[in-house]
């Protein structure tokens, strides 16, 4: 996929940084917010969704909420890494709600996945009963959270500011 810098002003990086903190605020919220009016303020967000520059809204949920107490970080080496084993174990971890992030990385391990799981049992039963039978892992490590210091889904902007 190609690195591109979207052309974006003053107006549409404010309307991304306050949709990023509260997808839910309406239109005329956002308009007041940008001293744009309504009508101005709603096509730049449909631009901004077709440009694929917003690619959906969803809802933040606590996993502390839903009891998901375990956040582990884990550190997944193939035996290969050629096309055939990467998109084995691609597929193969796409198929799993608790695997809640993979990046392909450079360094030590091949892949780092984050698994969000109640217990130490699921995450034992999510090692010993799915990640050691996809073909081609040779090494896992997982280091598990402790404590969370930061979280968050916005994405800084910071450099698209001047650009216009």
């Amino acid at each position: 996929m190609p690195i591109s810098k979207p052309g974006l002003d003053a107006a549409s990086i404010r309307i991304l940084d306050l949709l990023q903190q509260n997808a839910e605020m309406s239109v005329s919220e956002l308009a007041e917010a940008t001293g744009l009016s309504a009508s101005p303020c709603w096509r730049r967000v449909n631009d901004l969704k077709e440009n694929g520059v917003i690619k959906g809204s969803v809802a933040l949920v606590d996993a502390q909420a839903l009891g998901l107490a375990v956040n582990v970080f884990v550190q997944v080496s193939l035996k290969q890494q050629d096309r055939e084993s990467l998109d084995v174990f691609n597929a193969a971890i796409r198929t799993k709600p608790e695997i809640v992030e993979c990046y392909l990385m450079t360094g030590e391990a091949d892949y780092m996945l984050r698994v969000v799981v109640e217990d130490l049992m699921k995450f034992q039963a999510l090692v010993v009963d799915f990640l050691t039978l996809i073909p081609g892992v040779a090494n896992i490590r997982s280091s598990f959270a402790l404590s969370q210091i930061k979280y968050t889904t916005a994405l800084p902007t910071g450099h698209l500011k001047g650009r216009s």
